[in-house]
């Protein structure tokens, strides 16, 4: 989705039959936290930290959206949504004074920074009933003019052809309140007077509310609010939910609805470590008291601290490993481990306090990566797992670079095969998702993302002769060995109009051994 404001409508990208599937696509973070400014519950695409300030103000002590997203950008991230949310937050209002009552005009977005003005004019308007409106967005940083938008022959009149109320709705800046008055506001231009001069200010201040609760960052799923909001958009890899303010973790709940909404995406939960974590044994028992064992959720320990901080406060790091973590796939993939050369935290960055060997391999036996090492100054994260080492769902994906590849893999084909449950022909479908998947596999297999030169990819001719069916669709099995892993995966996709839903299953298709050559075997 675009950083335009949502307008109730949600639009699936849908790839060109056939089209080539990218083994090194960007990856995409989503972060949902509090702003000074900018839309609610809409996420907004950023790609560098100067539009994030732009667009939704800049790092505030209330908030510690502001400092994850800068560190995301200054550790290798280039493609991020932001969402969001807010507590009680109110929208300034201008008031225009009007035949019969009061126009207010409410800003859309809430927030103490949102500073909006008007002016009315009657230029080429012959009658007494229709206005112009011009508003603006003044930037609290430069105190220019960061947007306008100009509405030409407006009515109050709810049966009139340009209905304020009606006019208002494209608008990303403002709209009328109701009741509306009865005529048109009065101008506030005057004569001799400069145009620019003659604009309303705020007759109420905005608010920026009061601190997020967990309630705030879940949202709701009907509403589409919260991290639900980023149903709006087609497609993220990982998710981070910034602590809503300093000495505020996120609670169970929370982590809990997170990682079940990325479990449903497809994406990799990043969570930080709570701040009275003060060993690596509290760290474990907290994991352990929350209960849960995900292939979904990337943790880690310790916090880390600014050496140039003279307090010395520890902060999480989520947001740098959201960074590093899109840096790597870019560069090598996402079957490859951060602890090398190249993908470190920013050198201010040290560890919040010394882990020992021992304690690190406890950590990571429980499922908990480590934030340590110095190669070349920089601490690493080591360990490249999940939380995921106690789960039911297959036990390579306690493997880090194993889930994250499987989920790179099963996402790719799901956007790349959207066409083809609109496809009424069977057998040709079947030959031409074959053919496009076993290409991708290929080059995934040249790039060292698999042990071996085999795989598996069948394609089932199980489709449906009535486009519209939302229950029968195309089956793609595959089998494949990532490398470092133990076993080989066998991974199920089943798309359908309505979605494509993924399992993994107990054994491959047939066996990889088998094949005459690398991945060719004939669609079923």
């Amino acid at each position: 989705m675009s950083d335009a404001l949502d307008r109730g409508i949600t639009v699936t990208e849908i790839a060109p039959m056939g089209q080539s599937i990218d083994a090194f696509a960007e990856t995409t973070a989503a972060f949902v936290g509090r702003a000074l400014r900018g839309p609610l519950n809409t996420p907004v695409l950023i790609e560098n930290f100067a539009a994030f300030r732009h667009r939704f103000g800049n790092t505030w002590h209330r908030s510690s959206l502001g400092p994850a997203v800068r560190q995301f950008f200054d550790h290798g991230g280039r493609k991020l949504h932001i969402v969001r949310v807010a507590n009680n937050a109110r929208g300034a209002m201008i008031c225009l004074p009007s035949s019969g009552g009061m126009l207010v005009l409410k800003a859309l977005e809430p927030g103490s920074t949102e500073n909006i003005r008007a002016a009315v004019d009657y230029d080429g308007i012959a009658d007494d009933e229709h206005f112009n409106l011009t508003v603006q967005r003044i930037s609290p940083d430069s105190g220019l003019v960061a947007d306008q938008e100009i509405y030409l022959r407006l009515t109050c009149r709810e049966d009139g052809r340009s209905f304020i109320g009606d006019a208002l709705l494209v608008s990303s800046l403002v709209r009328a309140r109701t009741p509306l008055p009865a005529g048109r506001p009065a101008s506030t231009t005057r004569p001799g007077v400069d145009f620019a001069s003659a604009y309303v200010g705020h007759a109420q201040e905005g608010d920026d509310g009061i601190a997020l609760s967990d309630y705030d960052l879940v949202g709701s799923a009907v509403d589409s609010i919260g991290l639900f909001a980023l149903d709006k958009v087609d497609h993220f890899d990982l998710l981070y939910l910034p602590p809503a303010a300093r000495h505020q973790d996120l609670g169970p709940a929370v982590i809990l609805a997170a990682e079940l909404y990325c479990r449903k995406r497809g994406a990799m939960l990043i969570m930080d470590p709570q701040e009275d974590w003060e060993s690596a044994r509290e760290a474990i028992a907290g994991v352990r008291d929350f209960g849960l064992a995900s292939p979904n959720i990337v943790g880690y320990y310790p916090r880390m601290v600014a050496n140039d901080d003279d307090e010395k406060l520890a902060h999480p790091a989520g947001g740098a490993l959201a960074g590093l973590l899109c840096k790597l796939d870019r560069r090598q993939g996402p079957w490859q481990e951060l602890d090398q050369r190249g993908f470190g935290f920013n050198q201010k960055l040290v560890p919040e306090m010394e882990i020992t060997i021992g304690e690190a391999q406890m950590l990571v036996r429980e499922g908990i990566n480590v934030i340590a090492g110095r190669i070349g100054g920089r601490a690493t994260l080591c360990g490249s797992v999940t939380l995921g080492r106690a789960s039911q769902i297959d036990r390579n994906f306690a493997s880090l670079t194993v889930r994250r590849l499987c989920l790179s893999i099963t996402n790719a084909i799901e956007r790349a095969i959207r066409w083809a449950v609109f496809e009424p022909n069977e057998t040709r479908v079947a030959e031409r998702i074959h053919a496009q998947v076993h290409a991708y596999m290929t080059s995934l297999a040249s790039t060292g993302a698999f042990e071996d030169s085999n795989f598996v990819v069948q394609c089932d001719a199980g489709l449906h002769t009535h486009p519209v069916d939302p229950h029968r669709g195309v089956t793609v099995l595959l089998a494949f060995h990532p490398s470092g892993a133990s076993d080989t995966v066998s991974l199920t996709l089943h798309q359908t109009a309505s979605g494509c839903r993924v399992a993994s299953t107990a054994f491959a298709p047939v066996e990889i051994g088998d094949c005459p050559r690398m991945g060719t075997v004939p669609c079923s």
